[in-house]
């Protein structure tokens, strides 16, 4: 698992609204036993304003394109490509909706194919933030 986290946090590094982390609990052991962490691994995560009460325990796969789903699905800011004018999109992703939508179904999949092959290379945050917001999109609309 050790190496799928570290993709993850190469990934995400940077990003403006994930941080992905990890503890050495044999180093910090108080920290651990304050957060509830009893076995090694253990993975919890916070959304938005969340306190350390409020952490949840992930309990999905371990692998780098499980971790990468549980992101995308639960961390990111959302945009919805159905709705892009009222459910919180900002002005370059409403435009980037409107661009795909009118470049097609088949043109959505090949760009989706495209930036998936991206996630993961080395590019600065602000890349891997947008990267991501594309992913996201492209995938409300091949839905």
């Amino acid at each position: 698992m050790k190496p799928a986290w570290d993709s993850l946090m190469r990934e995400y590094e940077g990003h403006p609204s994930v941080l992905i982390g990890d503890v050495d609990c044999t180093q910090h052991q108080d920290l651990c036993s304050d957060m509830g962490v009893g076995g090694y691994p253990t993975i919890k995560y916070w959304t938005d304003g969340a306190g350390k009460e409020d952490a949840k325990p992930y309990q999905g796969g371990r692998d780098l394109d499980a971790l990468r789903k549980h992101v995308e699905d639960n961390m990111l800011p959302k945009c919805d490509a159905k709705d892009p004018e009222g459910s919180g999109c900002d002005d370059q992703e409403i435009a980037y909706v409107a661009k795909m939508i009118a470049k097609g179904g088949e043109a959505v999949e090949k760009e989706l194919a495209r930036l998936e092959g991206m996630q993961g290379s080395a590019m600065k945050a602000d890349k891997k933030a947008w990267l991501a917001k594309r992913v996201h999109i492209l995938k409300g609309l091949a839905a």
